[in-house]
Parts: structure tokens; sequence; C-alpha cells
């Protein structure tokens, strides 16, 4: 089976052709390499996937025959991604509630007097 249809059958991704832009952007890597769309996976090949800035990794335990459902997914796939992605990812969105929102306006005086007394406490 293709590598983007076997993707797109474990619901890794939503459609077909989303799973083929990830594999010619280089976020899909089969035992350490990227690959085209087109080149096939077999069993016990490792998969690296990137997608939301957390590198999934899996095990290919066998191949499905057409898209399945969300709860047999694990019956074609072993999941050994280490729980650090993860612990990075929830490090990466506390440090985004930090910073303003985009299109917030203008800083406030409070926001302009916080970034003048960060640059006294540096002297």
């Amino acid at each position: 089976m293709r590598i983007d249809k076997f993707l797109w059958c474990t619901r890794y991704f939503k459609t077909r052709s989303i799973a083929t832009e990830a594999c010619k952007k280089g976020h899909i890597k089969i035992n350490g390499s990227s690959m085209k769309p087109s080149k096939d996976v077999f069993l016990s090949d490792k998969i690296t996937i990137r997608k939301d800035q957390i590198n999934y990794e899996i095990e290919i335990r066998d191949i499905p025959p057409n898209r399945v459902g969300a709860k047999l997914v694990d019956l074609y796939r072993k999941d050994v991604t280490p729980k650090e992605a993860f612990e990075n990812q929830e490090l990466l969105k506390y440090s985004k509630d930090y910073y303003r929102k985009k299109g917030a306006g203008r800083p406030t005086k409070k926001d302009r007097r916080d970034i003048d007394s960060y640059g006294d406490e540096e002297s």
C-alpha cells in the first residue's frame, strides 16, 4: 500500500491529498529517510510523521484493506512516540499564552511600563 493511502486509512490525515502534500514537503519519513507519496509500506516499517510540531513515531503492524474506524486503528499500527514530544508541545502552548494575541491593538500604558522596567532590570 502507498504511504499516503496508509496514513489516510489509519486516520493520521483527513484526506489523501493532505497526506500526499505532507509527503512532498518531507514531513513523512520511512525508516529515517524522506519518501515520495507513492512509496510502498510494508509490515514492521517505522514511520515518522511531523504534524502540529510533534514527531509521531509509529510501527506498522498490518496493512488495512480500506479506511478504518477510529477504534480499529490500533490493530494496524503501534504508536511508539516518546512522551517528551508531547511535553514539548505543552511547554509551547504555555509560552504562546504569555504573548499578546494578534490584533489586540497597541500596548497599553501598563504594557509599556512593563517593557521599560524589563530593560531597567537588566542594567
